[in-house]
């Protein structure tokens, strides 16, 4: 069952009088420390954005699975560790990931093969070392997220032979108190169409969630019928009206359950 208190994953790509008119939209819901963006994303000729966000005091995540640029680059793309460094540099000269600021700059890990991340407090030490020694780069937590078998990561392990052994791990390493903390229980996901979705991942498997609507009579049990349509953001008048409503689940979600657990705020056991 979903209790939500809110936190929204935004795309940064897009120009700022853009991400003004979802800001505002998102106000009307939630409370300013409530909203997210993740910058993985930010690449020059944004820069108008930095002053945005940093005048609005958003709370930033940005996805960095290794501080080696060999990693990422092997993960992600050539050339792509160069600009992600670029960007935290920005934020970071934005006042983003320094103490007393109040300007949360978060950095996302995921393991670079089918295995399950180490842990969380650990990994941030070598973080910091790393990138502040070799870039002068400082950041507010690291979070370390289980890859999910879905997409590119699915048909990566499927080309190598893996994806059943992948699962299988995954089930093996099931963690039943990763439920009581898992993302979908709390948290939504906004699609660039205000579509709703329970996770990130449901959103790129194109999983929307599902609304019940609760009919309650006196004397009578409550009972919850599915609404006919997945809801999106212009259909709410406050995140209470999916208070209830039923998680919409499938196999990638053994990922949130393994070993420590796993969310868009990283570990959750």
């Amino acid at each position: 069952m979903k209790f939500v208190h809110a936190l929204f994953v935004v795309p940064v790509q897009v120009q700022s009088h853009v991400l003004l008119l979802i800001m505002t939209i998102l106000g009307l819901f939630f409370e300013q420390n409530d909203k997210l963006v993740n910058a993985n994303n930010l690449l020059s000729g944004q820069e108008d954005l930095v002053t945005f966000l940093t005048e609005h005091k958003v709370h930033i995540a940005a996805s960095l699975p290794c501080y080696s640029a060999k990693n990422v680059n092997l993960q992600r793309g050539s050339g792509v560790f160069d600009k992600s460094i670029q960007a935290l540099r920005l934020l970071n000269s934005a006042g983003y990931g320094k103490e007393g600021t109040n300007l949360e700059l978060d950095l996302v890990y995921n393991p670079l093969g089918a295995f399950l991340p180490p842990a969380q407090e650990d990994l941030k030490v070598k973080y910091e070392e790393e990138l502040w020694e070799m870039f002068g780069i400082r950041f507010s937590k690291l979070f370390t997220i289980t890859n999910m078998p879905i997409k590119r990561f699915a048909d990566f392990l499927y080309r190598r032979g893996e994806l059943e052994g992948y699962m299988e791990l995954l089930v093996r390493n099931y963690n039943l108190n990763a439920m009581e903390t898992v993302m979908c229980r709390n948290i939504l996901n906004v699609g660039w169409n205000g579509q709703l979705y329970d996770c990130d991942f449901n959103q790129q498997l194109d999983m929307p969630l599902i609304q019940t609507r609760r009919s309650l009579e006196e004397g009578d049990k409550q009972s919850d019928t599915p609404s006919r349509r997945p809801p999106t953001v212009w259909d709410l008048e406050t995140v209470d009206d999916l208070n209830g409503s039923v998680i919409v689940v499938d196999n990638h979600c053994f990922g949130c359950t393994a070993g420590m657990g796993s969310s868009c705020q990283g570990t959750v056991v």
